[in-house]
């Protein structure tokens, strides 16, 4: 079970203290990981991450990593360098694409399955860094090193699982490869196939006594936004993710009838991900049918507050 941290873009105010109350919910409240985003538009996800062990006793960071702002070595260093501080074990999210644009900015013009092959490749070069006591070397398409280690070592408890953003034939094949975690942004979970990969999801969660209450929390939070819809209108047309095209596609067909599947919040570019709205009942079945079609992981949005993790374990509990 992991949470998100909430994206500097999106919320204005002191945003330090905002990650440090976050990070402390979900330290409390027994969480095992937080996502820390990554773009042009965001604030250095290393050094929101540093602000996270500080402040928490065990949450892990899951830190978002694009090949393009930092080589491989600097990456493993990163990690080295937090477990050597702390004592702490961080999880890394690989991400692939994202906007176009940010891309283009940096002189990135890899085609959409080439940014996968690399992706192997970056994560190639940082798990023999962290395995291997003495010098790597490592030639490939897109990286080399020569006689390289790092320095200190980390200890083999601390080495970071993988995660892989993308929901493409060729995320998937990446997230095999590296022996990673396929992470997705689902469908109803009649509509989540089986995967030949660990798999996980970033879902939403509102859930409370009777389901009235709950859709009534979940259109105070998120109303509806033109001004939001036209950005989330900008942003498809800007980004070459599978997984924002599908749900955009998803989100353009008519609601379901009585169906706890939530796609408004992301349709107004409150946020990127699908929610489950229900009783506590209503959610933890639509939870058991994902976690019956493989889904081992769940990363769950930006809480509001401390209470809403309180509701979310309830609907978790007794889920099968």
């Amino acid at each position: 079970m992991f949470s998100t941290c909430p994206p500097s873009s999106l919320y204005k105010g002191d945003y330090l203290r905002k990650v440090k109350d976050i990070a402390a919910w979900c330290d409390d409240a027994g969480i095992e990981g937080i996502l820390v985003y990554t773009d042009n538009s965001l604030v250095d996800p290393w050094l929101v991450s540093q602000v996270i062990l500080t402040t928490t006793s065990s949450l892990a960071p899951l830190v978002a990593i694009q090949p393009v702002y930092m080589h491989p070595y600097t990456a493993a260093k990163m990690v080295a360098t937090f477990s050597h501080l702390y004592n702490r074990r961080i999880f890394l999210n690989m991400v692939a694409g994202g906007f176009v644009n940010d891309l283009v900015a940096l002189g990135d013009s890899a085609e959409h399955d080439e940014r996968y092959d690399r992706l192997i490749e970056y994560v190639s070069i940082m798990k023999l860094l962290f395995e291997e006591p003495e010098s790597v070397t490592y030639t490939g398409t897109y990286f080399a090193i020569k006689n390289l280690t790092i320095k200190p070592q980390i200890l083999p408890e601390l080495v970071p699982e993988v995660f892989v953003s993308g929901t493409s034939p060729a995320g998937v094949r990446a997230a095999q490869e590296m022996g990673a975690t396929s992470i997705s942004y689902p469908g109803t979970p009649s509509e989540t196939g089986y995967r030949s990969v660990p798999s996980g999801i970033r879902i939403g969660i509102i859930a409370r006594d009777d389901s009235r209450t709950a859709w009534r929390i979940a259109h105070e939070r998120f109303p509806v936004d033109r001004t939001g819809q036209i950005t989330h209108a900008l942003a498809r047309k800007v980004s070459d993710s599978a997984w924002f095209e599908q749900l955009s596609e998803l989100g353009d067909r008519p609601p379901t009838q009585d169906s706890p599947y939530w796609l408004v919040p992301f349709k107004n570019y409150k946020t990127f991900c699908p929610y489950l709205i229900g009783s506590y009942d209503e959610v933890r079945c639509e939870i058991s049918k994902y976690v019956q079609r493989g889904i081992r992981t769940f990363i769950l949005d930006v809480p509001p507050d401390r209470e809403e993790l309180y509701h979310t374990a309830i609907a978790f509990d007794g889920a099968r």
